[in-house]
C-alpha cells in the first residue's frame, strides 16, 4: 500500500518561509516522479513542483508562479519529499498535496491526472 503523509504546513507572515515534508512508504523512493501540488479556497488543484531521478540525474520542474521562491528536494535514504517555500504571499496560501506517479520521468505539465497515489495534504497560511 503507497502512503504518502504530508506535513510542516503553518501560518506565516507575508515574505516568510516553510518546509513541508512527505513521507513516502509503499513504494521504492527514487524510481518514480514525486510532485507537489496545491489547492487555494475556490481554485481547482495546480501543479507546484516535480522531481525525478534516471541514473545518475535529478530533474526538476517548476510551476512559473513558484520559480525562484520554491524548491523541491529529496532524502532517498528517509524517503522523504521536501518543498521549500520561500519569499511566501498571500496567493500562496493552499492546502498543499504530495503525488507520486507510477513512471519515472516528470515534465513541466505538472497534470494532475499524470499522477496516482496522492496524500492527505497540508495547510499553508499566509497573512499579509
Amino acid at each position: 500500500q503507497v502512503l504518502l503523509v504530508e506535513s510542516g504546513g503553518d501560518s506565516v507572515q507575508t515574505g516568510g518561509s516553510l518546509r513541508l515534508s512527505c513521507a513516502v512508504s509503499g513504494l521504492t523512493y527514487g524510481d518514480y516522479c514525486m510532485g507537489w501540488f496545491r489547492r487555494a479556497p475556490g481554485k481547482e488543484r495546480e501543479g507546484v513542483a516535480c522531481i525525478s531521478n534516471h541514473g545518475t540525474e535529478t530533474y526538476t520542474y517548476y510551476a512559473d508562479v513558484v520559480k525562484g521562491r520554491f524548491t523541491i528536494s529529496q532524502d532517498k535514504a528517509k524517503n522523504t519529499l521536501y518543498l521549500q517555500l520561500n519569499s511566501l504571499k498571500p496567493e500562496d496560501a493552499a492546502i498543499y498535496y504530495c503525488a507520486a506517479k507510477t513512471v519515472w520521468y516528470c515534465s513541466n505539465r505538472l497534470t494532475e491526472a499524470d499522477f496516482a497515489y496522492w496524500g492527505q495534504g497540508t495547510q499553508v497560511t499566509v497573512s499579509s
